[in-house]
């Protein structure tokens, strides 16, 4: 390894991954260890591995916290959804992993698909902050977002509430709607959220390319599909790779 190259990644001599809970199809944490697992912890092992240096997790409920992380250089590497907003002063890879966002209503509700939900009087239920909540804030131009803390709170706070529409990572609305009874998932999708690595940009070009080559071949290789299927994880899509 390039010593300039790993003095950019890991300058105190450890690389620290910013990892967001918030997520479930990225990270989780195992209830008996307290310790987080998923694609996001493999993915930042195997680059540590690469660089020959230890890594650290660093641990967020939110990806709002986790990217500050990033940004504030309390964090090396990170793992977010890609951004206008979120681009200042971090760079991205290509996405490692696709997942779609969806709409959740009661069974009762009259709503039955996801162009009847940008009407006044409907309010939305979106995690602060997630990348949903800032795709929503861009494209909705009548329904009302109500912020719930993390994406977890989502449902919760779309039933305490008394919301018309809890918006959310397909697979979180999902795994709400086996715990809670009389909900159903409008048909389809309203946005894909692309998953990148990211690392602040004062890194450097070539940290950035290293970071980059290094998620393509994690895709190629088939790392990303394996570790989504260790992890149980179904519905999420590997994208190609770069032109």
């Amino acid at each position: 390894m390039n010593p300039s190259l790993l003095s950019a990644f890991a300058p105190a001599g450890h690389l620290r991954a910013s990892i967001n809970l918030g997520n479930a199809i990225l990270a989780g944490k195992d209830p008996a260890t307290g310790q987080p697992f998923g694609v996001s912890i493999d993915l930042a092992q195997a680059f540590a591995d690469r660089l020959g240096v230890p890594l650290e997790l660093v641990v967020f409920d939110t990806a709002a916290k986790s990217v500050d992380a990033v940004r504030n250089e309390a964090a090396d590497i990170g793992f977010f959804a890609i951004d206008p907003l979120r681009g200042e002063g971090i760079s991205f890879t290509a996405p490692y992993v696709l997942i779609e966002g969806a709409y959740m209503v009661r069974n009762d509700s009259p709503l039955q698909s996801n162009d009847e939900v940008d009407h006044a009087g409907i309010r939305v239920a979106a995690g602060a902050g997630s990348a949903y909540d800032l795709y929503l804030s861009r494209e909705l131009k009548h329904a009302e977002i109500v912020r719930a803390a993390n994406s977890q709170a989502v449902v919760d706070t779309f039933m305490a509430d008394g919301l018309e529409v809890a918006a959310g990572v397909k697979q979180q609305l999902q795994l709400d709607a086996k715990r809670i009874p009389d909900l159903r998932l409008l048909p389809g999708r309203f946005m894909v959220i692309q998953q990148a690595m990211v690392t602040p940009q004062s890194r450097g070009p070539a940290a950035v390319a290293l970071l980059a080559d290094f998620v393509e071949e994690m895709k190629a290789t088939g790392f990303v599909a394996k570790s989504l299927e260790r992890h149980g994880i179904q519905g999420a899509i590997v994208p190609g790779l770069r032109a």
